[in-house]
């Protein structure tokens, strides 16, 4: 098992370069740079270069980049916030973001698996068309279409919650925007839930399992939702992601300063440092769940791990 996850772990830090040299290449070649003022001069904008090390080699920009990187320091905004550290632009968005995200993904996981095994055990059943009829319904329409009849309904009419986000009410602050984010999250969970329950309840290691004796919650939990995580868990990985680093369209119908709106103003402003650093943390957190995922696997299913190491233990 430990080799297996060193394994995933020195490809997690490969591709995580990789990345950060294929985005660092990317905005090179964009056309434009950080320094578009129609006020300077020739000389100016060359000076600015030169302060910034922009007129060095591509290769050794990104040298100095990676090695800056590993202690650290992501570099200073050169447009938004000109020479203020990246850290500070996002230390205080990059929270708002995850916890909004991550309640949106804790609601939408738990409330999606309830719907799913329901739909599984009830098949063919009133509650098998409800959850059928919500996943539907979570997938179809687009989460601020949400949004924004949350926030009419229990924000302007009801007046239970919020409209806007504010920093002195948090978390009443960020339950509409978070229920918003989960429904698609909700729903996709739900129907491969429903999809894998169906298919596990039919197979011969569940009549196995009950000819032993074993029934109740004991033989969904244990057998039949185990074996339907696998799936589960490579849907719900980079859904994960995507909601803990922010929705524009939501974060802006309720005024959520998280990283959403930075990273759009980082790139119509050519501000390089910070889009790159925001598209590092997103690449980050996203490698991150996905080698959490593969150690799942291995968990979950130890002949995924076998069959990685070459159809032999390790």
């Amino acid at each position: 098992m430990k080799k297996y996850i060193l394994k995933r772990v020195l490809i997690s830090v490969f591709t995580l370069l990789a990345i950060t040299l294929v985005l660092f290449i990317l905005l090179q070649l964009m056309p434009g740079s950080p320094f578009n003022d129609e006020k300077l001069s020739d000389d100016q904008r060359a000076v600015l270069f030169e302060k910034y090390g922009l007129d060095k080699p591509i290769i050794v920009q990104f040298g100095k980049y990676v090695a800056n990187l590993c202690k650290g320091d992501f570099g200073v905004s050169y447009t938004i916030s000109k020479n203020t550290p990246i850290s500070q632009l996002i230390q205080t968005r990059l929270p708002v973001s995850i916890k909004v995200g991550g309640q949106a993904v804790a609601l939408g996981a738990l409330v999606g698996l309830i719907l799913g095994i329901v739909a599984a055990l009830k098949h063919n059943t009133i509650w098998d068309n409800i959850s059928t009829l919500i996943s539907v319904i979570g997938v179809s329409v687009p989460s601020y279409v949400f949004a924004l009849a949350l926030s009419y309904t229990f924000g302007f009419k009801l007046k239970i919650f919020p409209m806007l986000y504010a920093d002195k009410t948090p978390f009443a602050s960020s339950v509409l925007p978070s229920i918003a984010l989960s429904m698609f999250t909700m729903a996709s969970i739900a129907r491969f839930t429903r999809t894998e329950m169906l298919e596990i309840l039919d197979s011969d290691f569940m009549l196995l399992a009950e000819s032993k004796g074993i029934t109740g919650w004991r033989l969904i939990v244990r057998h039949a939702l185990r074996n339907a995580l696998i799936p589960i868990i490579t849907v719900l990985a980079p859904l994960i992601v995507d909601l803990m680093t922010g929705s524009l369209v939501v974060e802006k119908i309720f005024s959520i300063p998280g990283v959403g709106s930075l990273l759009v103003t980082a790139i119509q402003s050519n501000d390089y440092n910070v889009v790159i650093a925001l598209s590092f943390i997103y690449s980050a957190m996203y490698i991150g769940i996905m080698l959490v995922v593969d150690i799942l696997y291995g968990i979950i299913d130890p002949r995924i791990r076998v069959a990685k190491d070459g159809g032999k233990k390790k």
